[in-house]
């Protein structure tokens, strides 16, 4: 009998410490207001109180939400590092500017998180990056590096991480930048910029593996997603991209030393109005590199300049050597079910490298509808055999349209 009542209490003790350590896991809560006295007045600073509160979710043993209550929040720069003890929810629903003057910044971020695994940005909460008055100062439009602009939300070396239900507005650089990422999703995501705001990329990715960008609205001056160097398993699904420069990888080759593109799809978004559609884009007289398994499906293109593109004559402000081809091969590469309308009569291009020939390029069930007084849209196709089916207009790379150039 003693026996039996002792294994008891054990069994009642033993679940009683399992219900308080769920207790206690999922009451973490951190509220930046009532904790650590941030003021929702639009004028004081945010950071020591956010920068409080991190630094103790970071050490937590069990999963910690810290909140940004509705208000109005001024934030000088944050910086958000791990490694951390247990998983971050950090919900943001207020809106959040930063400085407006673009010299205050040191560092080319706003925000950023780094070196965490598992953590959530969500809420509704706007980031505010006051960018209007630094794009007409910014040299990133017309020489081969940028200024100190500082990037609204940097993402470095996250890992099972997800943001969702925010919004960028009005970066002075990058609204987003990835960086050595792994497995990271974007959802719900909006990034808000007028068209005149220059070299506001709305998400660059970069040496990061296993990116989903889902469901998500971006106007930008940029464009609305970038690819670099080292981009793996990229995942573009459901994105609506307008105002902006379309949706890219590249531009490839420029560095010594860069990573191999392998694996992005792009399907189901729909672009208005951008000055480019879905594109591939390298220097001539690059750097050795290869991209390859990349392909668009299913995509709308509404009044698109340049619908699709491949260009590995890629040279902005003649700051290249043209009469050197491009040295990064471009290969497995499909363009399906893209229709709608271009602005523009060349409606396809697929310039590749006379040095490295584009190789196992698809276009299946093109339709894309020019209606302007020059004449039909047209294709302008070089050092590249594609592999055609389907509906297809304009038809891309007929004997009329196409240059073949000689190594």
């Amino acid at each position: 009998m003693g026996v039996e009542l002792n294994m008891n209490v054990g069994a009642v003790s033993l679940i009683l410490v399992i219900l308080w350590s769920i207790y206690t896991a999922e009451s973490t809560f951190i509220d930046v207001v009532s904790n650590y006295g941030a003021k929702p007045d639009g004028s004081s600073d945010l950071r020591a109180p956010l920068l409080y509160a991190w630094r103790e979710a970071c050490k937590s043993l069990t999963p910690t939400t810290i909140l940004i209550p509705k208000g109005n929040y001024r934030l000088s720069q944050a910086s958000l590092e791990g490694p951390c003890m247990s998983a971050i929810d950090v919900q943001f629903q207020g809106y959040i500017q930063a400085p407006m003057n673009a010299s205050f910044f040191k560092d080319s971020y706003w925000v950023v998180f780094k070196y965490v695994s598992d953590l959530t940005v969500s809420g509704s909460g706007v980031f505010d990056g006051q960018g209007a008055a630094s794009w007409g100062n910014s040299e990133c439009f017309r020489t081969k590096f940028c200024a100190v602009h500082p990037i609204n939300l940097r993402f470095d070396y996250l890992n099972n991480s997800v943001i969702q239900d925010i919004t960028s507005k009005d970066s002075k650089q990058f609204h987003v930048n990835v960086l050595g990422c792994r497995n990271i999703t974007f959802q719900r995501f909006t990034v808000s910029a007028p068209e005149i705001s220059t070299n506001t990329d709305g998400i660059h990715i970069g040496r990061s593996d296993l990116v989903r960008i889902l469901d998500s609205r971006i106007e930008t001056g940029d464009d609305c997603v970038s690819l670099g160097d080292g981009s793996k398993n990229v995942y573009i699904e459901r994105v609506m991209c307008g105002p902006g420069h379309g949706i890219s990888v590249g531009s490839l080759g420029f560095f010594q030393g860069e990573e191999d593109v392998v694996g992005v799809f792009v399907r189901n978004c729909t672009l208005t109005n951008t000055p480019n559609g879905v594109r591939i884009k390298t220097w001539p007289a690059s750097q050795p590199g290869k991209a390859l398994e990349m392909h668009f499906e299913d995509i709308i293109m509404n009044n698109v300049s340049f619908p699709i593109i491949i260009d590995q004559e890629y040279c902005p402000w003649n700051q290249c050597n043209l009469k050197a081809p491009s040295n990064v091969q471009l290969s497995t590469i499909s363009f399906k079910n893209i229709r709608g309308t271009s602005a523009s009569r060349e409606v396809v291009r697929l310039v590749c490298s006379k040095g490295f020939p584009c190789q196992g390029v698809e276009l299946a069930d093109i339709n894309l509808i020019y209606q302007g007084l020059d004449g039909p849209g047209i294709s302008d196709c070089a050092n590249v055999a594609p592999i055609l089916s389907g509906t297809l207009n304009p038809i891309p790379c007929t004997a009329s349209f196409t240059r073949i150039v000689q190594a």
